[in-house]
Parts: C-alpha cells; sequence; structure tokens
C-alpha cells in the first residue's frame, strides 16, 4: 500500500499531465521527499535530471488516487453535509481509507457521479460499467431512478448543456431543495413545494436526489 505522501503526489502528477497537459513535471522541491524514493523504487514514476514522468503503472495507479479523492469529496458533500469551503482538507484525510474496492462501493452508493463538486470529472470505475455489487441502497441517485414515491433533497445538477441548467433553475430545482417523484410515464412529473412539473428523461437524469426513507 503506498503511503499517503506518495498517492497525494500521483494524483498532482496526474491531473497536471492528463487534464492540464504539462508534461515533464519539474521536480522542484520534491526532490528531497521520501514519497519520491518510495515511488520510483516501485517503477511508478521516473526522475530524470529535474523532471518527474508518469510511468504507465503509475498512471493507473494515480487515475486511482484521484477518483477516490474525487468520490471522496462527493460523499463529503451528498451524505455528510460538510461545507465545501472544508471538504478539501477533510476529503484528503478521507480518501486514503477508500483502499481499492471500497471507491466502487461508495461510487455505487452515489449514484455513479460524473463530477466532483468543484465540476472536475471522476474517473469511471468498474461499478460503472455495468457490474452489479451487493449494495442494498443508493443513498443518492438521478431522478430518472427513481420509483413514483420516492423523495428527497435535490443534492446536484449535472448537465453540460446551459439551456438544461437554465430550465432547471428557473423551476426552482436547485440543491437542498425537497422534491418527491410523483409519475415516471408518460414524463417525469415532480412536485417542488405546492408546484408540480412534468420534464423528459434526459432532464430527470440530470437531477441527482439525495433519498429521505
Amino acid at each position: 500500500m503506498l503511503s499517503e505522501g506518495a498517492e497525494e503526489i500521483l494524483e498532482a502528477l496526474w491531473v497536471k499531465i492528463e487534464e492540464q497537459g504539462n508534461k515533464p513535471i519539474e521536480l522542484a522541491a520534491n526532490r528531497d521527499n521520501p514519497a519520491i524514493e518510495e515511488l520510483i523504487r516501485l517503477g511508478l514514476i521516473r526522475v530524470d535530471r529535474d523532471h518527474i514522468y508518469l510511468l504507465e503503472k503509475g498512471r493507473s495507479q494515480a487515475l486511482g488516487c484521484v477518483r477516490r479523492h474525487r468520490l471522496a469529496e462527493r460523499l463529503m458533500v451528498d451524505i455528510l453535509d460538510v461545507k465545501k469551503k472544508n471538504i478539501n482538507e477533510v476529503s484528503c484525510k478521507f480518501e486514503h481509507l477508500l483502499h481499492k474496492g471500497l471507491e466502487d462501493n461508495v461510487c455505487t452508493l452515489l449514484g455513479h457521479p460524473k463530477v466532483c463538486p468543484h465540476g472536475k470529472p471522476i474517473p469511471r470505475g468498474k461499478c460503472c460499467l455495468g457490474k452489479k455489487y451487493k449494495i442494498p441502497l443508493k443513498f443518492v441517485a438521478s431522478l430518472g431512478e427513481l420509483d413514483a414515491g420516492d423523495k428527497g433533497v435535490i443534492a446536484y445538477l449535472q448537465s453540460k448543456d446551459k439551456n438544461q441548467m437554465q430550465k432547471l433553475i428557473s423551476i426552482g430545482a436547485l440543491p437542498g431543495i425537497s422534491i418527491t417523484l410523483l409519475q415516471k410515464f408518460p414524463s417525469y412529473v415532480f412536485q417542488i413545494g405546492q408546484s408540480q412539473f412534468a420534464i423528459d428523461r434526459e432532464l430527470a437524469e440530470s437531477i441527482y436526489v439525495r433519498l429521505i426513507k
């Protein structure tokens, strides 16, 4: 098992290389970090003069670190209701507890979220590809997955379509608002306050709800 310091370096490397397109990365202040030697010894990175290169073996490990961190952030906000200003510090500590395999259970419980609370993509896992896991209940699920009569609080909205987001905002479908699904066919009808609204499945899949049983 990697040390916390090694995982944090892998995560930072993956973000800078894969998301920001910066490669290779300057060694700089990390030169004397024991975690660097750990990563070199395990064949996850290569250091050439003043730069760090992420090897293929290290890339898969780094991807897992990023996935666990962003799932931890989603868990902190959607389930534990941790305030956004505190989620990075808390998530950094919690992500190291999400060992391989356990993060898939958390992902399933959260309804396989695609982005973290900051809008950054959450790498897909095996659980997101149709494999079944023995999870008794999703705490957070899209409105499209709910059954008629299910109630909850909107956890977050997820859509790249600005028109869809504007429509949801205009009808008051905002995070923190109570929502009840009334029917699923021929359209999705839900209630917010004293008002009822009908939307199609695509829009329903954009509303993620923290369930109340």
